[in-house]
């Protein structure tokens, strides 16, 4: 990990909804930590510290060191949280303890760089189809991404997860035959759409010219038999 985070946490005693009102009205939000063999422990922490550490580049997978006053310092992940839906606020933090000699399983983000030739060539579309691979791994190996340069990418090729640059220390347990990105042609449906609209145009005046010829000539056919009825009665 390129970045080392530590998060300061309170023991809490207070419980229920009211409680948490008061405590995120002095800046604080309520949390847990559990799992590692330890006790689940209730806390309160400072939401500034998991927000940092959410919008680093490692993300959720990130490992932190906690202190919890009066305990000692452990290392933990942020397995859930809790936003305010309207304005985004951290309202919760679950976090859950990590032994360095246990493997762990987790997603890591996949991301592109580079314009493939298939779209700055051939005209193609580029589709992003797999953002993220399960893996497993010791917490100490947890890549923060997979970057991959999709520029050789043309028209009718893919990349798959068994492209992507995985060192020996990390185990992908998504399908390796997944396709994660590729570059496909313009439907041939909307390339022809203009000419059919283009064909269609002349084609309805010819209909109605020839709607006319025929209500003309059942007027004249009806004008005839007009006439031969006025001579039969004279």
């Amino acid at each position: 990990m390129s970045q080392a985070f530590t998060v300061e946490a309170e023991p809490r005693e207070d419980f229920g909804k009211n409680a948490a009102r008061r405590m995120r009205r002095t800046g604080r939000i309520p949390g847990v930590v559990y799992g590692g063999g330890g006790p689940v422990i209730p806390l309160t922490v400072d939401p500034g510290g998991i927000r940092r550490i959410l919008h680093s580049e490692s993300g959720h997978n990130a490992i932190f060191t906690l202190e919890i006053r009066g305990k000692a310092p452990a290392r933990v992940m942020i397995r859930d949280w809790q936003s305010e839906p309207v304005h985004g606020d951290l309202l919760h933090v679950d976090l859950v303890r990590i032994a360095l000699d246990a493997k762990l399983k987790l997603k890591v983000p996949i991301h592109v760089t580079g314009e493939p030739q298939g779209v700055k060539v051939q005209g193609g579309i580029f589709e992003f189809v797999l953002r993220e691979v399960e893996v497993e791994c010791l917490p100490d190996n947890i890549p923060e991404a997979f970057t991959v340069d999709v520029t050789p990418l043309t028209i009718g090729h893919n990349l798959r997860v068994a492209d992507l640059p995985v060192g020996p220390e990390v185990q992908v347990l998504t399908d390796a035959h997944r396709v994660v990105a590729h570059v496909v042609a313009l439907r041939a449906e909307e390339e022809e759409k203009p000419a059919e609209v283009a064909e269609a145009v002349p084609a309805e005046p010819e209909v109605i010219r020839k709607g006319k010829a025929e209500e003309e000539g059942a007027e004249e056919e009806a004008g005839g038999e007009k006439k031969e009825k006025g001579k039969e009665k004279e």
